[in-house]
Order: C-alpha cells, then sequence, then structure tokens
C-alpha cells in the first residue's frame, strides 16, 4: 500500500483523498474514518474472523458434565440472575475463579449470562469489572417535541462541545433541541453544563460512564425529537447542515443518511469513501435517523465499547430491514481534531477496534447481500 499516514502535519488538515477501509493493518485511524492529521488516509479495520475467543483463546472442544455443573452453580433460573448488581458481582467473581483454574468454558458461560441480565464485563490487566450495557433509567423531565434532536455524547474536552453547541444554535433552522449526553465523569464538564441554560438545551449525565453505544442508546431513549442526528464534538456547523439530512428522510425508504458514506469493495471486510447517494454505512461524524427505527432495531450494539465501527454496525441493523443509507455530501461542516481517538494508546486502540471488527463480522459476515454494489460471483 506504501506509506499512507502524514502524521506530523502541523496544520492538522484533511486533504482530498478517497479513503480505503480494510480488514487489515489498523495502524491507520480516523475518527469513524477520517482523521485530520493524515493525508491520503485509509481506515483500516483490522481482524481475521476465526473461532477464538475475544481476548484471543482458541475455543475449548467441550468440557465434562460435571465442569458444566460447576459453572451454573447456584442459579436456580435465568430470569433475574443477573439483574441486581449484588448478584452480578457473585457472578463475576465466580467467572474469576474459574479463569484462574483455566475452565475458559464455564467462564465464558458465566460471561454469557450476566449479559443477558445487563451486564458487560471488561477485562484488564488491573482485573475484571462489571459495566451495564444500558443505562439506568433516569426520572423523566418534560421535554417539548421536536422536529430533531441533534445529540453528541461527550467525554470531556469542554472547548469542543462549546464550539459544537454554539455552531448548532447558530446555523440550525429547524425546530430543534440540542441534547448532550455527558460520558465524562469530570466535574467540570457537569459543572460547564449546570452553567449552561437555553430552552432548546438539554443535558443527560451518566454516572458513571458508559461504553460509547450504551451512551448513544441513552441520548436516543431521551430524545424529544421524531429524528435524531448523531455528531461527534470535534464536528462543527458552518453553515444549515441539518435541512439536507432532514430532507433525505423524507423518503420513507431511507433510514440513515449522513454526509460520510462508505461501501464495501464487493467485501464486508474491506470499505471505502463513497459520494453516494446509495451506500453501506454512514459514519458516526454526522448521521440522521429517526428515532422510531433506531428504537426498533435496539439502537447501537452495547457490546461497541469503543465507538470505533458502531457506526457501520448500527448502519446495517437499520438497512436490515429493508431502509437504504443515503449519502448527503458538501453539507456545511469541519471537522476538528478527534479526542478519542488521540486519547487512546496506539495499542489499546489497534485492540479494541480489533474487537469492534470482530463483532461486526460475527453479525454480518455473510450478509453480503446487504452490500449496495453486491459481492462478486
Amino acid at each position: 500500500m506504501g506509506a499512507v499516514c502524514d502524521a506530523g502535519r502541523p496544520d492538522r488538515q484533511i486533504r482530498p483523498s478517497r479513503r480505503l477501509h480494510r480488514g487489515w493493518h489498523l495502524r491507520c485511524h480516523a475518527a469513524h474514518g477520517r482523521h485530520e492529521g493524515f493525508e491520503d488516509h485509509h481506515r483500516h479495520q483490522q481482524g481475521r474472523r476465526g473461532s477464538d475467543h475475544e481476548d484471543g483463546r482458541p475455543r475449548s472442544r467441550g468440557r465434562c458434565a460435571e465442569d458444566r455443573a460447576c459453572a451454573h452453580r447456584g442459579r436456580e433460573s435465568k430470569e433475574g440472575v443477573a439483574a441486581d448488581r449484588s448478584q452480578a458481582e457473585e457472578l463475576l467473581a465466580e467467572r474469576v475463579a474459574r479463569r484462574r483454574a483455566r475452565d475458559f468454558e464455564a467462564a465464558d458461560e458465566i460471561r454469557e449470562r450476566l449479559r443477558e441480565g445487563g451486564w458487560d464485563v471488561i477485562d484488564s490487566a488491573d482485573g475484571s469489572e462489571l459495566q451495564a450495557l444500558k443505562a439506568p433509567a433516569h426520572a423523566a423531565e418534560q421535554a417539548a417535541a421536536r422536529a430533531v434532536t441533534l445529540l453528541t455524547v461527550v467525554h470531556g474536552w469542554i472547548p469542543d462541545v462549546e464550539r459544537w453547541l454554539l455552531s448548532v444554535f447558530t446555523h440550525c433552522k429547524f425546530d430543534f433541541e440540542a441534547l448532550i449526553v455527558d460520558n465524562s465523569d469530570d466535574v467540570r464538564v457537569e459543572g460547564w453544563l449546570q452553567s449552561r441554560a437555553a430552552e432548546r438545551l438539554r443535558s443527560l449525565r451518566l454516572n458513571p460512564p458508559l461504553g460509547f453505544a450504551t451512551a448513544v442508546n441513552a441520548g436516543i431513549e431521551a430524545a424529544a425529537g421524531e429524528v435524531c442526528v448523531l455528531f461527534d464534538p470535534g464536528l462543527e456547523l458552518t453553515g444549515d447542515a441539518v435541512s439536507p439530512l432532514l430532507e433525505a428522510l423524507r423518503d420513507p425508504t431511507v433510514v440513515v443518511a449522513g454526509p460520510f458514506g462508505i461501501r464495501g469493495k464487493g467485501t464486508l471486510k474491506e470499505f471505502e469513501e463513497d459520494p453516494g447517494p446509495d451506500v453501506d454505512a454512514i459514519e458516526a461524524y454526522c448521521m440522521a435517523f429517526r428515532k422510531a427505527d433506531a428504537q426498533a432495531v435496539e439502537g447501537f450494539d452495547p457490546k461497541f465499547r469503543f465507538y470505533r465501527i458502531a457506526d457501520i454496525e448500527f448502519s446495517f441493523r437499520l438497512r436490515d430491514r429493508g431502509g437504504r443509507a443515503v449519502a448527503v455530501p458538501g453539507l456545511p461542516l469541519v471537522r476538528h481534531e478527534h479526542r478519542l481517538w488521540e486519547a487512546t494508546s496506539p495499542a489499546e486502540r489497534d485492540r479494541l477496534s480489533k474487537r469492534n471488527f470482530y463483532r461486526f463480522l460475527d453479525r454480518w459476515g455473510k450478509r453480503p447481500d446487504l452490500l449496495v454494489g453486491g459481492s462478486p460471483p
């Protein structure tokens, strides 16, 4: 492929290019497919589909009945097993013990039981911890119905969200609300949000912070608009970028629209930037969809704790019901630095990106029929 990155450019600008989204070589990144410091960038989503577990272990061939009984010790029924956090913590402790005993299949079964109860297990060098797959219910607030909710998830970096918010209030021409999901666990962000008051501004604080997909889903559930437009907080509107998106969604066959579309190159393992109009997926820099459609597919997959590839998977969820993804290029938008990418170490973002790509292929790897251009014979 040759050298494709110019990460040292000081102006942090983007130059026009056709980007390639591969299933290999995750060394180069773009926020949801782009990066301000990369020239002629290729998006790489490394991973081979195989039978390994998420942590890279090969699957075992089976276990004896005695071991299976141990894995289910203490469970009289599946219902409610992990819905309570204290019960979930007990299961987590049992899973840790199983992993230490190298009974990995039993540990995997416990993980699945936890997921059924609404908990994910996050393994790291420091140990294992629980994270909710769904945001806790918040007290209902009287929000006026709107035509569109402009939604962003914030992980810190107040100047970025302030710039986004100012651009939204300056340029949006529709009946809108701005909804900020605070996933930062930062008291400074909380204080900043409390100091901002406007009729069309609402915020939702997640404490403790949750994964990217779960945070987005919390915003979708709280949205007062018929349509949601999800923005990366590093995006800035320089004109009315919302009206063309709503116009695209007037077509009942369109389920997701946005300025940055991608199409598979005859395979689900390789995508490239495409001007559309019909594309395979819309990148979450800016993606518009109906709230009802998102709820019908249960939103983003909550297993996507890291943001990468979650947008592609969500686009496929929406399109699997028969709808179209449509690119609306040329909108008045400026992409600034993507903070989550910059704040994550290269090794960690490579690992998390691979994991998300495995998840995508596990769900959609046998659905080439969803490719707009079809797959080669």
